[in-house]
């Protein structure tokens, strides 16, 4: 069982835009099955309503609810017998009973989980509901502040190594240059870390890197870890933007997390904004996977042999913590070992995937994301017309016999034979990253 530091606590299971509202959606938090459903009420001119989250498991026959449907009167209905339940998580119809019974309002009913929205995210909290109301949502406090111009570039993943794992990953500043070069750093930027905590306490810490990446070129950097699962850098590059990296690390089970990315950028001209709003979304998230897999087969190994060693508590005698470049990492597994605790204490890890099954990209998000699962339909419906174009233009040479139809054959045939292998890289993009990082193909 996880400590109250992790139980008793909201975390983003979902941003709602990939969430569909006409049927239930499954989710893990903190190892309990959950089913995700939109209740809707109000006048059906002018619908409104909210999500809901219950227990994933029917009362009756214990199958998932996740599997059900959205039935005419807007309520949550098992596939298994057609059991339905209102937003309250109450039994309101068991087709097999006796005209006149009435459900048990205990037995029937299924367990409700406390939700709330914020920021775009869809939260849960994973204790009692009866104690959500005095938690506070754990939003970036800057992204609130009304008319504030944040360009908010978002994606999400599910990861295969733990919570902790990955925040402290990310409040690793000094991994950057070497684990990330070709993609979002340079080794040659690479210097010493000279990060300073200011606060430190139950709640979480705060720091400061005075110089700030590339040796001083972009500014400051302030960092905030939120507890149990949120933290965020904050930088301002003088004369271009102040950018933020915010990370949530939802716990799913032991070995497993999603990770929600978002990345707030104010610039001070309007045009980069302007440019990045062109590039499609989908196309964003595969860029996102390429940075995510530069440490992801690594992450999931290291993990494992910090558990062979005895884990948080272990730490100091595991590791070799030799610099203040490692002072956030230090603070984080001292949160731990001072009360918090793991989110899955007692429960080892899963057996240790091969190098495929880790860059693997479909089941960790593209099943789930609206933009990304909308492209790769798009693409497997267009991309098969493309060698039959590419087929006409030539036939069409070899019919008329003019130079126009020469250009014009030739044109079309390119641009087909082109978008058919480009279209492929995507779709294959979409579905696997690849097991050899950006930082080791030169």
């Amino acid at each position: 069982m996880a400590s109250p530091a992790w139980r008793n606590a909201w975390y983003p299971v979902a941003f709602l835009r990939d969430l569909d509202p006409a049927r239930p959606t499954g989710f893990t938090l903190l190892g309990d099955d959950l089913v995700l459903w939109f209740e809707r009420t109000g006048d059906p001119e002018q619908p409104g309503g909210q999500w809901r989250a219950f227990a994933d498991v029917c009362p009756h026959r214990l199958v998932p609810l996740s599997e059900g449907r959205l039935n005419a009167a807007g309520e949550l209905e098992c596939p298994y017998h057609g059991w339905t339940f209102d937003g309250q998580g109450r039994c309101t119809a068991i087709p097999q009973a006796s005209a006149g019974s009435q459900p048990s309002d205990r037995r029937s009913s299924c367990r409700s989980y406390a939700t709330a929205t914020g920021q775009g995210l869809l939260f849960v909290f994973a204790g009692e509901p009866g104690a959500a109301a005095s938690v506070r949502l754990p939003l970036v406090p800057v992204l609130q502040e009304p008319a504030s111009g944040w360009l908010v570039q978002d994606t999400f993943r599910d990861l295969p190594y733990d919570a902790l794992t990955l925040l402290e990953n990310v409040l690793d500043v000094s991994h950057v240059p070497f684990t990330h070069h070709a993609t979002v750093g340079r080794r040659e930027t690479a210097g010493p870390v000279d990060l300073r905590l200011e606060q430190a306490g139950p709640g979480g810490f705060s720091g400061v890197w005075e110089e700030g990446p590339r040796r001083g070129k972009l500014g400051s950097q302030f960092t905030t870890f939120l507890a149990p699962g949120l933290m965020w850098h904050d930088l301002t590059a003088r004369g271009f933007a102040r950018i933020l990296t915010v990370v949530y690390a939802t716990p799913i089970r032991p070995g497993e997390c999603r990770l929600f990315a978002r990345f707030p950028f104010q610039f001070e001209s309007p045009w980069p904004g302007r440019l990045l709003r062109l590039r499609p979304q989908w196309l964003q998230h595969i860029g996102n996977h390429t940075v995510l897999e530069d440490d992801q087969i690594f992450l999931h190994w290291q993990e494992r042999v910090l558990e062979a060693r005895g884990g948080s508590a272990a730490l100091s005698r595991a590791c070799h913590l030799a610099t203040g470049a490692d002072a956030y990492v230090k603070a984080l597994r001292d949160w731990v070992v001072s009360g918090a605790g793991e989110p899955f204490p007692d429960q080892p890890l899963p057996p240790r995937l091969g190098r495929t099954a880790l860059v693997e990209r479909y089941e960790s998000h593209t099943r789930h994301c609206r933009s990304c699962s909308g492209a790769l339909r798009r693409i497997r419906r267009w991309r098969p017309l493309l060698p039959p174009l590419a087929w006409l233009s030539l036939l069409a040479i070899a019919w008329f016999h003019t130079p126009v139809a020469l250009a014009a054959g030739v044109g079309v045939a390119a641009l087909a034979g082109a978008g058919f292998w480009k279209l492929g890289q995507w779709e294959r993009l979409l579905l696997a990253g690849s097991d050899r990082p950006p930082r080791n193909r030169s």
